[in-house]
């Protein structure tokens, strides 16, 4: 097994901050570690921020899956962050303790007419962007689902699934689960419109498109995690769960559902 001790961190370059990143820069050399300025270059991705940070990391050094990524947080209660920035003691003890395991986190692929996939690790998000509703055609593989009209539909993954797709009444999934959700935003469902009406779950062996009608609707606001994509003109997305995984270090001891119950209950 080839040796992981390149690592680069990733973080926003904030006054508060920098004198506690210099310390662990310094900690990470200690200890053996080569920092490295080119994340190309490096089997660790180390993000230093907040669950939102997580995200940015992973987008911007484009989704690896040769490499781990290590959350380390400047806030409380993050759900890809395991370890915090003012207990660097607490993360060398982990590692040398044998403490830490690589998880596996499922990416979602979305084709946006056909033009190239794009990648979440926590959803993709379809959102009107004036005051009217959109109008969607929903395929579950080769079916014809429904016609969806309303604000908007989020699509999340297993991790996703406690974010935005919590907020609008959607389902908190393990994320040991290969699956994704379909969550609805302000549906019509009336004499005239008719959805589902809830959020429903397809596996990883199931295909989803949405065809967007323009005779009665305009183009969305397309989101991808956390960040706006610059699409003006949609047609069609394609959406899958791919085979890539996203490989980061977790605490034993800090499962997914003890980061749920301390995070609502």
């Amino acid at each position: 097994m080839a040796v992981r001790n390149k690592i680069f961190f990733f973080y926003k370059k904030e006054e508060r901050t920098l004198e506690k990143i210099q310390s662990l820069l310094s900690l990470a050399i200690t200890e053996g570690f080569e920092v490295v300025e080119d994340e190309k270059e490096a089997n660790i991705i180390a993000s230093i921020g907040g669950d939102g940070t997580f995200l940015q990391a992973v987008r911007k050094t484009g989704f690896r899956d040769d490499c781990l990524y290590v959350g380390v947080s400047t806030l409380e209660n993050e759900f890809y962050c395991d370890f915090h920035i003012d207990d660097q003691a607490g993360m060398i003890e982990a590692m040398k303790n044998e403490q830490v395991e690589v998880r596996k986190y499922p990416a979602l692929s979305v084709n946006i007419d056909g033009q190239g996939s794009f990648f979440c690790l926590n959803e993709c998000s379809l959102r009107s962007s004036i005051i009217r509703t959109l109008e969607i055609d929903v395929f579950i593989d080769d079916l014809y689902f429904e016609t969806f009209r309303g604000d908007g539909m989020i699509i999340s993954t297993p991790t996703g699934s406690t974010a935005y797709n919590k907020s609008v009444s959607g389902a908190v999934v393990d994320p040991m689960l290969a699956c994704y959700q379909i969550s609805e935003l302000a549906s019509l469902n009336n004499n005239h419109y008719r959805t589902l009406g809830s959020s429903f779950i397809l596996s990883d062996n199931r295909k989803m498109t949405l065809k967007i009608k323009h005779d009665n609707s305009h183009y969305p606001i397309i989101g991808m995690d956390n960040e706006a994509m610059s699409i003006k003109h949609c047609e069609t997305l394609h959406f899958e769960l791919t085979s890539k995984r996203i490989k980061t270090v977790k605490l034993k001891d800090n499962s997914f559902w003890h980061k749920v119950k301390r995070s609502f209950l």
